[in-house]
């Protein structure tokens, strides 16, 4: 089944300017700005700027430039916050929930950047 984009999304309004962010990076492919309920001292969203709702269809139907330019900005972003692993930092968490069984609030591809402090495990071990 293809994907299906709303453009009316909290994510889609930012992008638009309808909704101030506080933009920690942005180039022609994403934009990073801060959580609003952050969960770590360091907690940034990394969207992209077309209309991706996971990051299976940014993979599947997007343009290569689109694909590197979104994870290029990852590594931006990472940098940025002084929490990539390879440079001076301790380490972040990487999470992007997609779809009902991966608790996904927002239609539109998002990955959360954590850091700032130990995160704890991943998930619980289901029996």
């Amino acid at each position: 089944m293809p994907y299906s984009y709303d453009d009316q999304n909290i994510f889609a309004k930012i992008l638009r300017g309808e909704i101030p962010n506080d933009t920690v990076y942005e180039d022609d492919h994403a934009l990073a700005f801060r959580d609003i309920q952050p969960q770590a001292p360091h907690h940034v969203l990394v969207i992209p700027k077309g209309p991706y709702v996971t990051f299976d269809h940014l993979a599947t139907e997007g343009s290569d430039a689109e694909i590197v330019g979104f994870t290029r900005a990852v590594g931006k972003v990472c940098a940025l916050l002084g929490v990539d692993p390879g440079g001076d930092g301790d380490g972040y968490r990487m999470i992007s929930n997609a779809g009902v069984h991966g608790v996904q609030e927002v239609p539109h591809l998002h990955i959360h950047i954590l850091a700032g402090r130990p995160i704890g495990r991943m998930v619980s071990r289901a029996d």
